[in-house]
């Protein structure tokens, strides 16, 4: 009888999918195992509507309480997470086991009519309820109304068709990982709109003391993406970096050295700068282009 490794996921559609894809990589090199998902409900999937309005504190662990303390009550042997949606410190008895290939980090735009973001005309009506897209779009189109919009993949595109938005912003990850690339009308570059630090990344979970399964999570591991990350949560933790804070960043593999591009705003006005650095001073690149921005807030 195989032995059997259980992951566990959120329920929810791009979840399930990051979830599936995971399983897949891993039933691929270790076909003598037997590998299943099991759905967890978190805090933010049944009550998101207070947490949303619980401004004074990240959404970040809404979404993987229970998942990690099943993790760490032994009911499930590996959490698949987003890995813009963790805290920088784990649970203790957690680790990230593996940080596997990244998605397209970019924002999108996705119209109902076609136009791309910069040829809407003025005061049209653009969805978001993410702070670091309302000041990116502040900044690219101030003549923009900009309304809220929440919800899963599915019900924000929906709401597109529906309601009174002539466009909305997503993140090209997730609609890629559920099969909805052909609604995307552009990709934003990073001089248009600067992605959330993490954003189109995983982070795999498990138990530090479990040598099995961090002996498995080793063969879907990527080490170039695992140093990228962490110099981009790093320049979020710099920046007290969560869904309240209007902040972006994104790293760029040239070669050995990383392009490192971030973006912050403090009193409605956009700070941005780039450096580029050997990848191997890891996180001490982020509070290198921390500190040129600052310099520019203090003139």
């Amino acid at each position: 009888m195989k032995k059997k490794i259980i992951i566990g996921s959120r329920g929810s559609i791009l979840a399930l999918a990051q979830s599936e894809m995971i399983k897949e990589k891993l039933e691929k090199i270790f076909p003598e195992l037997e590998f299943e998902i099991k759905v967890i409900v978190t805090s933010g999937d049944t009550d998101l509507v207070s947490n949303w309005n619980n401004s004074d504190k990240s959404l970040k662990s809404f979404f993987t309480k229970e998942i990690e303390q099943e993790l760490l009550d032994g009911v499930i042997d590996i959490a698949v997470h987003s890995m813009k949606d963790m805290p920088i410190i784990s649970p203790k008895g957690l680790i990230c086991g593996a940080t596997p290939d990244r998605e397209d980090n970019r924002d999108v735009f996705i119209s109902k009519t076609g136009l791309k973001l910069m040829d809407l005309p003025k005061g049209a009506t653009v969805g978001t309820s993410s702070l670091r897209r309302t000041m990116g779009l502040k900044n690219l189109r101030p003549d923009l109304n900009i309304k809220q919009l929440r919800g899963n993949i599915h019900t924000r595109l929906r709401k597109l068709k529906e309601e009174d938005y002539d466009g909305i912003l997503l993140a090209a990850a997730g609609l890629i990982r559920v099969g909805l690339e052909k609604e995307i009308t552009e990709y934003l570059d990073y001089d248009l709109m600067m992605p959330a630090p993490a954003q189109g990344a995983l982070y795999i979970q498990c138990r530090e003391k479990d040598p099995f399964i961090r002996d498995i999570l080793k063969g879907i591991h990527c080490e170039e993406i695992e140093k990228l990350v962490e110099i981009e949560r790093e320049f979020s933790k710099i920046f007290d970096g969560g869904c309240h804070t209007p902040m972006g960043c994104a790293g760029i593999l040239e070669g050995n050295r990383v392009l490192f591009k971030g973006v912050y705003c403090k009193d409605d006005v956009m700070y941005k700068d780039e450096i580029s650095e050997d990848l191997n001073l890891g996180k001490e690149i982020a509070h290198k282009l921390a500190k040129k921005i600052r310099e520019q807030m203090n003139g």
